[in-house]
C-alpha cells in the first residue's frame, strides 16, 4: 500500500508541471509595425507605414509628380489627335435633339408633301440645334434607326429559321458600308461640281442615314402583312425619302448662293441632287427584300 501511494504522489507531482511552450512554425516578421495585445497587427498599420514611407521618399514624390505629368499630358495629346479628325462641338450639334423634334422628323420623313418652308434657321449666322429647327439634320434618329434595323432584321431572320450572329453581322456591315459609300460618292460630286455651300461630312451622313426610318417601316409592314404589305409600305417610303432628299438638298443643304450661280453648275447640282434622291429606293430595297418573305 505505501509502495502504490508513493506512486500516486510522485505522478500527481509529475502530472502538475506546466509544458513548455511548442516553438513558433514561422518567424515573427511583425516587428516594424503596431501590435495589439496578444501579438496580433493592428489592421491597416502596414498600409499607414507604407503610405508614410513613399511620403517621406523625395525620390518617390519626383516619381508620381513625373508619371502625373505624364499622364496628363497624354491626355492632351488623345484630346488633340480627336479634334483633327472630329469635332467634338459640332458632333454634339448633331445630337442636340429632344422627344418633340423626333416625333416631327419621323412624321416629315413620312409624309413631307405638306411641308411648306424648308430652309435652315440661323442666329448670328449659326445654325439653330435641331430641337429648334425642324430642318436641320441630325445624326440622333439615324443612329437609333440603325439600331432598330439591326434589331428587326434579327428578329425576321429568327421568324424564317435563318439566324445566326453571322448573317446579322453581315446585314449590318452591309447596311454601314453602303451609307459609307453614299456619303464618299456625294463627297466626290460635290467636289467635282464645285458646289460652295455649308455642306459637311456629318450634313451627308444625317440625310443618307434617314433611309433606316424607311427600312424600318417596310420591313416592318412586310412581316405584318406579307410581301404585298412590303412592296406598298417600300413604294411609301421611297417616293417620301426622294422628295424629302430633293428638298431638302436643294433648300437646307445647297444653299442660296447656288442659285444665281452659271447655269451649267446649276445644272450639275440639279443632277447630284436628283442622283442622290433617286438611289434611296433602290438601296432599302437591296438590303431589306431578303427579310421578307
Amino acid at each position: 500500500m505505501a509502495y502504490h501511494s508513493g506512486y500516486g504522489a510522485h505522478g500527481s507531482k509529475y502530472r502538475a508541471r506546466t509544458a513548455p511552450d511548442p516553438p513558433p512554425l514561422f518567424d515573427d516578421t511583425s516587428g516594424g509595425y503596431s501590435s495589439q495585445p496578444g501579438g496580433y497587427p493592428v489592421p491597416g498599420a502596414d498600409v499607414a507605414f507604407n503610405v508614410n514611407h513613399l511620403l517621406e521618399d523625395p525620390i518617390a514624390n519626383v516619381a508620381m509628380a513625373y508619371g502625373s505629368s505624364i499622364a496628363s499630358h497624354g491626355k492632351d495629346m488623345v484630346h488633340k489627335e480627336l479634334h483633327r479628325f472630329v469635332s467634338v462641338n459640332k458632333l454634339k450639334y448633331f445630337f442636340a435633339v429632344d422627344t418633340a423634334y423626333v416625333a416631327k422628323k419621323l412624321g416629315l420623313l413620312v409624309f413631307p408633301y405638306t411641308h411648306q418652308n424648308w430652309e435652315v434657321q440661323y442666329s448670328r449666322d449659326v445654325p439653330l440645334p435641331p430641337r429648334q429647327d425642324l430642318n436641320a439634320p441630325d445624326l440622333y434618329i439615324p443612329t437609333m434607326a440603325f439600331i432598330t434595323y439591326v434589331l428587326l432584321a434579327g428578329m425576321a431572320l429568327g421568324i424564317q429559321k435563318r439566324f445566326s450572329p453571322e448573317v446579322l453581322g453581315l446585314c449590318a456591315s452591309t447596311a454601314l458600308i453602303w451609307v459609307v459609300m453614299e456619303v464618299l460618292a456625294l463627297l466626290l460630286g460635290l467636289y467635282l461640281a464645285t458646289v460652295r455651300s455649308d455642306l459637311s461630312t456629318f450634313h451627308l451622313l444625317a440625310y443618307c442615314g434617314y433611309k433606316y426610318v424607311g427600312m424600318i417601316l417596310s420591313v416592318l409592314t412586310g412581316l405584318l402583312f406579307g410581301s404585298d404589305g412590303y412592296y406598298v409600305a417600300l413604294a411609301w417610303t421611297s417616293s417620301a425619302l426622294m422628295y424629302f432628299t430633293v428638298r431638302s438638298l436643294r433648300t437646307a443643304a445647297l444653299g442660296p448662293d447656288s442659285v444665281g450661280g452659271p447655269v451649267p453648275q446649276q445644272r450639275l447640282q440639279l443632277y447630284l441632287t436628283l442622283g442622290a434622291a433617286a438611289f434611296q429606293p433602290l438601296i432599302i430595297y437591296w438590303l431589306t427584300f431578303h427579310l421578307v418573305r
